[in-house]
């Protein structure tokens, strides 16, 4: 059996669903259920249902075999993961965000940001040349700039109506997002049957 880290809510459903048209997922949990666990009826694969910036901790430290994750994740953390296959779904970006008069250029001083993509933020305003304060925040970012917390925010973005709701622009992307499968090195090489077998199903 496999066992697959999933993001819950919206990506997980649409993973699920992706699984099911694959030949990989006989049956879908029951959507009202409170359960952190899943296993198929053909007794095939276990899902587990994990925070989305927690898929990659359990694969890398072998709690779960694969797992599926936006690429925003993957490349702010690092993790030592084969990354196999872009999924093509779970699409957004993540961008640099403020108010419409506001630009990063326009100060001569360190920028001050919110975000909870800290090295992301940091290596982009780095390669931009110019100095950066980053304030970490975990939900809610959009205030920031409102209360005067922040210069501007890094984000993601599916449609922007957060932003506009909250009278901020979008000024630049720094990353386009989807989701990826990773597999655990390890479980790659020791599950090579299993592994084999899935790939082949989801490459169909």
């Amino acid at each position: 059996m496999l066992t697959i880290a999933l993001p819950k809510g919206r990506l997980a459903e649409e993973t699920m669903d992706f699984f099911v048209q694959k030949g990989l997922l006989s049956a879908l949990p029951d959507p009202n259920s409170k359960e952190l666990t899943y296993v198929d009826p053909e007794k095939t694969i276990k899902l587990l249902f994990v925070r989305s910036q927690d898929v990659p901790t359990y694969v890398e430290e072998c709690s779960a075999d694969a797992g599926v994750v936006g690429w925003d994740i993957l490349q702010e953390g690092g993790y030592d993961l084969l990354v196999l296959k872009d999924l093509g779904f779970g699409g957004c970006r993540l961008s640099l965000a403020g108010k419409p008069d506001f630009h990063p250029l326009s100060k001569l001083s360190k920028v001050k940001v919110a975000t909870k993509y800290t090295e992301l933020t940091r290596k982009f305003f780095f390669s931009k040349g110019i100095s950066c304060e980053v304030v970490k925040l975990y939900g809610s970012i959009e205030l920031a700039p409102l209360v005067g917390l922040a210069d501007c925010i890094v984000d993601l973005v599916s449609t922007g109506s957060t932003l506009k709701a909250n009278g901020l622009k979008e000024i630049e992307v720094i990353l386009e997002s989807t989701a990826r499968l990773v597999w655990n090195r390890s479980s790659f090489y020791t599950k090579r049957q299993e592994v084999a077998n899935f790939l082949e199903q989801i490459n169909k």
